[in-house]
């Protein structure tokens, strides 16, 4: 299921470039989904970012048809809440900008849960990884996920 299975293309560019780099793209030609690159450099590897819970500033965000806490519960609400789009690919992550990723409060191994790939049946026995992370009893979970299993020690930093 990842994009890069077929090897280097425009498209796929920013997945082999430097760890902390967006990777955005568009789906069904009107959705952009954020991912952070998450590979050595040379080696595609990225991380879908699902959801987000805003614990502040959510009146700030574009409700589209969601409000809080469903706000930007999936990979297209969330971006189009945070108005992130295309032009914003490849954007470090890393360094305060436009677009940038903060270090948090640290979710307890007991709170993490973990499932299946989400909307990549077709993936066969990829989409059974259990790559898919959550934080227990979020409002923002963009589906319910199967079986409330927790991530452990392991699954917690994974992706």
């Amino acid at each position: 299921a990842c994009h890069a299975s077929k090897g280097r293309t425009g498209r796929t560019e920013p997945m082999f470039g430097e760890a902390g780099r967006a990777y955005i793209y568009l789906v069904y030609g009107m959705h952009c989904c954020l991912n952070v690159v998450a590979g050595p450099v040379g080696h595609p590897a990225a991380v879908l970012i699902r959801a987000l819970e805003p614990l502040q500033g959510a009146g700030r965000m574009d409700p589209g048809s969601a409000r809080p806490p469903k706000i930007a519960s999936g990979p297209g609400r969330l971006t189009r809440a945070l108005r992130i789009g295309l032009s914003l690919n490849r954007a470090d992550l890393a360094a305060p900008g436009e677009l940038f990723i903060e270090r948090g409060d640290p979710v307890p191994d007991a709170e993490v849960l973990r499932g299946p790939r989400v909307g990549v049946e077709y993936a066969g026995t990829w989409a059974r990884k259990p790559w898919w992370l959550g934080v227990r009893g979020s409002a923002a979970l963009s589906r319910p996920f199967p079986a409330s299993r927790r991530a452990g020690r392991r699954g917690a930093g994974g992706g």
